[in-house]
């Protein structure tokens, strides 16, 4: 086997048109959206809160 390289190469830089910035940003806004409701559901608690339900039978 060929010893591996010690660094990464570099990545070369891409060249982006309008629309790949455009989706870049849309995709970055929706991910701001999903951390922020998942923040917000953290703080509401597990949903339904019935937990175990137990039967009346013995």
């Amino acid at each position: 086997m060929p010893p591996k390289p010690l660094k990464k190469p570099k990545a070369q830089k891409k060249e982006y048109d309008e629309t790949d910035l455009e989706n870049l940003k849309k995709k970055k806004e929706d991910e701001k959206a999903v951390k922020e409701l998942k923040a917000k559901a953290a703080q509401k608690g597990p949903l339904g809160g019935a937990g175990l339900k137990k039967s009346g039978k013995k």
